[in-house]
C-alpha cells in the first residue's frame, strides 16, 4: 500500500500541517516497528503496523486545532472517527473500481480488508482507548460506543502514539511521563498502559 500517496491526496500542500503530521507519524511508526521487530512472538502484521502508524492521524485536517495547524470545524476528539470514515470511503472506492472493471480478485478483497483494519486503528488510538461509559459520563463529542484497541496491531500503535506529541514534536515522553498523563484519566487507562509496557518493552 502506498500510504504516502494517500496522505498526500488529503494533504496536498507542503505546509506546516503536513510536515508536522509526517514527523509525528514517522515517530510513531519507528517506535511501533521496533516493537514488532523485537517481539515476533506477538505475530503482528508488520505492513499493517507500518501503514496504520503512518495513517492513524489522517483525519486531523478536518478538526479545529489551530495549535497544530488544523483549521477545520470538527472537535479534535473526532479526528480518529474522521480518519476511519476516510479510509472506509477509500475501501468503497476500491470496491466500485473492482465492480466497474468486472474483477473480484482476492487481491482486491484483501485490499478492502486492509483498509478496514486501518480504519479501526484510526478510531481506536486515542489515549489507551475510549469506553462507551466514559464517553457518556464525560459527555465527549463521540459516538457512545467502545473504541478500544483490540488487535495486537491496534494496541502497538496506540501504545507507540502515547510517547509522541503533535504539539511538541521534538519532545519524547518517558514511560513515567506517559503514565502520569494517562493516569489523570483514571486507573483503568493507567493499568492498560502498564500492561502494554510489560508486553512491548
Amino acid at each position: 500500500m502506498d500510504y504516502l500517496a494517500l496522505l498526500y491526496r488529503y494533504y496536498p500542500e507542503d505546509n506546516a500541517l503536513r510536515r508536522m503530521l509526517l514527523h509525528h507519524s514517522r515517530q510513531v511508526c519507528t517506535r511501533a516497528l521496533q516493537i514488532v521487530d523485537r517481539h515476533p512472538e506477538l505475530g503482528a502484521n508488520r505492513a499493517l503496523v507500518e501503514a496504520g502508524a503512518m495513517l492513524h492521524d489522517i483525519g486531523i485536517f478536518r478538526t479545529d486545532a489551530p495549535g497544530i495547524h488544523c483549521h477545520g470545524t470538527a472537535h479534535y476528539l473526532l479526528h480518529g472517527i474522521i480518519g476511519a470514515q476516510l479510509l472506509r470511503e477509500e475501501a468503497e472506492l476500491l470496491r466500485q473500481k473492482a465492480e466497474h472493471e468486472g474483477s473480484t480478485s482476492s487481491l482486491q478483497e484483501e485490499d478492502v480488508t486492509f483498509y478496514e483494519a486501518l480504519a479501526r486503528i484510526c478510531e481506536r488510538h486515542t489515549g489507551t482507548g475510549l469506553r462507551a461509559a466514559d464517553i457518556r459520563a464525560l459527555q465527549l463529542p463521540l459516538p457512545a460506543v467502545d473504541l478500544l484497541p483490540e488487535t495486537v496491531e491496534e494496541r502497538i500503535i496506540c501504545y507507540a502514539d502515547l510517547f509522541h506529541s503533535k504539539s511538541h514534536p521534538l519532545r519524547f515522553l518517558t514511560a513515567e511521563q506517559v503514565a502520569e498523563r494517562v493516569g489523570r484519566y483514571g486507573e483503568e487507562g493507567l493499568y492498560t498502559f502498564r500492561r502494554w509496557q510489560a508486553q512491548f518493552e
